[in-house]
């Protein structure tokens, strides 16, 4: 894989032509009675054109807001997975950059394509000074034990805005200084 940054003007749903966001969820982690419990929730995440189209404005506003939208590439140069960093920080102390987005192609899952675009993230963040990445994460299983081995954990200071427009993500932070 081809590690690199997208531009702007390179955002457009025509870059996610090789891209296959598909994903069959059947448990997700629930917080209920105090305590956070995998319980069985079935549903498919499949993105198509408009989707894409919706992605690409949001990633275009990542990149004009200061932050970063990292792409891996494979030798036919199509996009395999993509990571972006919002710009903005925030939190109490202003000690986290927000993880918005990571995904891998359904057809190459497996391959650490992932984890090198969590460590390009981690990088950028670091490099911008901040304690933290931020996460608002996907509760699906496969989801939640991919940033447990990367050292995620619980936020220790969720962001309202995140647990409001996704309720049933789980608020994870990473703090910087490197994967085991």
């Amino acid at each position: 894989m081809n590690y690199k940054k997208i531009a702007i003007n390179e955002l457009v749903p025509e870059l996610f032509t090789d891209f296959i966001r598909h994903q069959n969820v059947t448990h997700c982690w629930r917080y209920s009675d105090g305590q956070w419990k995998i319980e069985p929730v079935v549903f498919t995440e499949e993105w198509g054109h408009d989707e894409y189209k919706q992605l690409c404005g949001y990633l275009k506003n990542t990149l004009k807001t200061r932050g970063i939208v990292i792409g891996a590439f494979s030798d036919k140069d199509q996009l395999k997975g993509f990571v972006s960093v919002e710009g903005k920080r925030f939190g109490s102390y202003k000690q986290y950059l927000d993880l918005s987005a990571l995904h891998v192609s359904e057809d190459v899952r497996g391959q650490k394509i992932g984890k090198q675009l969590f460590l390009l993230a981690a990088d950028f963040a670091a490099n911008q000074g901040v304690e933290k990445l931020y996460i608002s994460s996907h509760s699906a299983v496969e989801t939640q034990a991919f940033y447990s081995s990367l050292g995620c954990v619980d936020a220790t200071e969720p962001s309202i805005l995140h647990c409001e427009n996704e309720p049933y993500d789980r608020q994870l932070e990473y703090r910087l200084g490197g994967i085991a």
